[in-house]
């Protein structure tokens, strides 16, 4: 246990993504490091664009948008989850650089915390890397809804990114 804590200490120490707080005498160490996923699609940044700020584009790889302009300020929602429990997304365009840049506020209706996706393109000479950060993932009540834990966004993320929007853009 103590070295547990020692070395969570030291990785808090040198890493300033961790922080820590005590409720009485236990100190918990909470991971504050956005997840970052990358991927590489043999597609125009155009094309991806598209479909990350299209509704009826990404109806077709995402999750099914009613309304989405890519406005700062416009606010969208959209239900997603697991079988046994589906969770209204509420959301809101932060910032965005035509053809570069979306990032968007995302909570769950009910539950505290507050979240920032970012989609970010660079052009690949012919192909498109995307690089994915959600961050405050952290701020999402785990410890009483584990659908909320870090590792099923990571898991949710993967698949979004690594398969479906891939599939979409390169066919």
């Amino acid at each position: 246990m103590h070295s547990e804590y020692f070395w969570k200490k030291i990785k808090r120490i040198k890493n300033p993504s961790y922080s820590s707080y005590s409720n009485t005498n236990k100190i918990y160490v909470m991971d504050t490091k956005p997840y970052v996923i990358e991927r590489t699609y043999n597609a125009s940044p155009e094309k991806v664009w598209k479909a990350i700020t299209d509704k009826e584009q990404m109806k077709q790889w995402y999750f099914d948008i009613k309304e989405f302009r890519p406005e700062v300020g416009f606010e969208f929602s959209f239900y997603g989850g697991t079988d046994e429990k589906q969770y209204l997304h509420l959301c809101k365009i932060t910032e965005v650089v035509k053809g570069k840049k979306l990032s968007y506020s995302w909570r769950y209706e009910g539950y505290a915390g507050n979240s920032i996706v970012s989609f970010e393109l660079f052009d690949e000479g012919g192909q498109t890397k995307l690089r994915l950060t959600h961050s405050g993932l952290e701020t999402f009540p785990a410890a009483e809804n584990p659908d909320l834990k870090k590792e099923n966004f990571e898991m949710g993320w993967t698949e979004i990114i690594g398969k479906s929007l891939k599939e979409f853009v390169e066919k």
